[in-house]
C-alpha cells in the first residue's frame, strides 16, 4: 500500500513538471498570454507588415502596452489590416502614428506606438492612417545593390583623358 500511494505522489509531481514546462514554452513563444487587464481594440492600416505575426507585442517607449489580435488583408485598398489589442490604463492620443520595428538586428517584429498630440484619445474601433511598414531587409539589399552597379557603371563610361 505505501509503495502505491509514493507512486501517485511521483506522478502528480510529474504532471506538475510537464505542466509548469507546456507553460513557459508557450509564454516564451508568445502563444499565450495571460492578461487580465480591461482592453480596447484599434485597427491600424499598412502597405507592408514584413514578418509580423499575431500575438506579436506592441510597443511604447519600450513598455508592452498591448498585443497584436489578428491581421487581415483588405482586398480594396491592398493594404493589411492589424486588429491591436491594448491595454484601457494606456491611452493614447488620436494622432498618434503606428510602426512596425524589429527588436534587434534579425529578431521578432513588433507594432511601436509614437504618441503625437491630440486632445481626444484613441477609443473602441478606431482607425489608424498614420503608419509605417516594415522595413524588408531583401529590399535594402538590393538597392544598395542596384544603387553600386550603377555608380560602377557610370563610371566606366566617363571617357577617359
Amino acid at each position: 500500500m505505501q509503495t502505491s500511494k509514493n507512486d501517485v505522489w511521483v506522478g502528480l509531481f510529474v504532471l506538475i513538471g510537464a505542466a509548469a514546462i507546456l507553460f513557459l514554452a508557450l509564454q516564451s513563444a508568445n502563444l499565450l498570454s495571460l492578461n487580465f487587464e480591461k482592453t480596447y481594440h484599434v485597427v491600424g492600416r499598412f502597405d507592408n507588415i514584413g514578418g509580423l505575426k499575431p500575438k506579436a507585442a506592441v510597443r511604447s517607449a519600450g513598455v508592452l502596452v498591448g498585443r497584436v489580435e489578428s491581421i487581415t488583408f483588405d482586398d480594396k485598398t491592398f493594404q493589411a489590416n492589424i486588429r491591436l489589442e491594448l491595454e484601457s490604463r494606456y491611452a493614447f492620443p488620436k494622432d498618434s502614428s503606428l510602426k512596425i520595428l524589429t527588436s534587434g538586428l534579425l529578431g521578432e517584429q513588433y507594432i511601436g506606438i509614437e504618441p503625437g498630440g491630440d486632445e481626444k484619445n484613441f477609443a473602441e474601433g478606431d482607425v489608424i492612417t498614420q503608419t509605417q511598414s516594415a522595413i524588408v531587409l531583401e529590399n535594402l539589399i538590393s538597392q544598395f545593390l542596384f544603387s553600386r552597379a550603377a555608380d560602377g557603371s557610370n563610371q566606366q563610361e566617363a571617357p577617359a583623358k
